[in-house]
């Protein structure tokens, strides 16, 4: 089986991957939307994206591509603790620092750090925290250093010189299972911390109450909504679908008939899926 994953190697989602998929062919892409697209021209099985961060919230681009390519499902949630360290080629010092590169979501989760102890180096933003310290190792005449994990620090060659800089010691990341073909992932290593369904809703106007209307198909019901998230159609202001997830098992009648009635108020409903989310090592 073959598993997309944003790469390149020695990225976090490479490391969900790995753990999510030991004995698979994994097969690193230049971003979120080749990931999704190997997965919809049916080049790859299975893709592993990033979907959320505990400091910086969701990933938008995840998002979207979930909303735009209708044909993909959610097979399983993973959440990975996030440690990031701060690396230079070894033959450089960290006294001569003159640019920092990574990830924009590494960069913001190391911000007070890199504030504080690198305040006039300039940051620069890279696809991801593995392609930076490609970069590095890569590049030894220049005095750059980059943000990324302990895993790329070794396969590159790296000299870590602060490690765990992220601004919080609880930094988790969310990562989702995508294929066209909705399956009930599962591992027997790895934890099981729930269950949830994952919607996306468009509602047919802007009107008062529009949400109001949405929201109350789940309260009569008693469903827990355990996210709602609201992101832009691009379709101007003021124009947005919702991402929801309900926590819980699946119930044939109780779920289906939530949809029903979705429906039946002309709000347009794109069923991702009923899944586990599991938890990963870092």
């Amino acid at each position: 089986m073959k598993i997309a994953f944003l790469g390149p190697q020695a990225s976090f989602t490479q490391l969900a991957a790995t753990q999510l998929f030991p004995d698979q062919e994994l097969l690193p892409q230049a971003n979120i939307l080749d990931c999704f697209r190997a997965v919809e021209n049916g080049e790859v099985d299975k893709a592993v994206v990033p979907l959320e961060n505990s400091i910086e919230g969701t990933v938008s681009m995840t998002l979207d591509y979930l909303y735009k390519t209708q044909n993909i499902k959610i097979e399983a949630e993973a959440v990975m603790p996030i440690a990031h360290h701060l690396m230079i080629h070894p033959e450089n010092d960290a006294e001569n620092i003159e640019k920092i590169y990574s990830h924009p979501q590494a960069l913001a989760q190391s911000f007070h750090f890199l504030d504080s102890h690198y305040k006039n180096v300039q940051r620069q933003e890279f696809s991801s925290t593995a392609a930076a310290a490609k970069y590095i190792s890569e590049h030894p005449e220049l005095k750059r250093a980059a943000v990324a994990n302990q895993f790329a620090a070794n396969l590159y060659g790296l000299k870590i010189i602060n490690r765990n800089i992220q601004d919080f010691e609880q930094n988790h990341t969310r990562f989702i299972i995508i294929s066209k073909i909705q399956s009930n992932y599962n591992n027997a290593r790895l934890e099981v911390s729930g269950e949830k369904s994952g919607l996306l809703i468009t509602l047919p106007e802007d009107h008062a109450g529009g949400l109001h209307q949405v929201l109350s198909v789940f309260a009569w019901r008693k469903m827990n909504l355990s996210k709602i998230e609201s992101r832009t159609l691009k379709t101007g202001l003021g124009n947005y679908f919702f991402f929801i997830n309900v926590a819980g098992k699946w119930n044939d009648v109780l779920h289906e008939n939530a949809l029903e009635e979705l429906k039946s108020i002309h709000a347009e409903v794109d069923f991702l899926g009923n899944y586990k989310e599991f938890l990963l090592e870092s």
